[in-house]
């Protein structure tokens, strides 16, 4: 990465978790799926398809819970939020989001 980056006492971590789970939740509701898959893709282009996020540590950084679909990668992962390179969200059958889809928190939808 091209800059250092040091955790700071106040970030846009809170925020951007709610929005994220407002985007997810929208596109739930528009695509007709209860449980979309959201897969994350960092500044390294490793990838992870999630189960959750949540604004926890702080300090500018959040965490991503990981749906394991392989027994090498992590349960979750604490990361700066500079270091998402993307979200994508997709529609899935059905029989796939039991093992694939996103935990969209209740309320996540509703604008404040």
């Amino acid at each position: 990465m091209p800059e250092l980056w040091t955790p700071v006492v106040e970030g846009p971590h809170e925020a951007f978790v709610e929005r994220l789970l407002r985007t997810i939740a929208r596109f739930a509701e528009a695509s007709g799926v209860q449980t979309p898959v959201v897969e994350v893709e960092l500044a390294d282009t490793s990838r992870f398809v999630l189960d959750r996020v949540e604004p926890e540590p702080g300090f500018g950084m959040i965490t991503l819970h990981v749906r394991n679909v392989h027994d090498d990668e992590p349960d979750a992962l604490i990361i700066p939020i500079g270091s998402i390179r993307r979200i994508e969200l997709r529609k899935a059958p059905e029989e796939r989001v039991a093992r694939f889809g996103f935990s969209v928190p209740r309320g996540a939808g509703e604008s404040s």
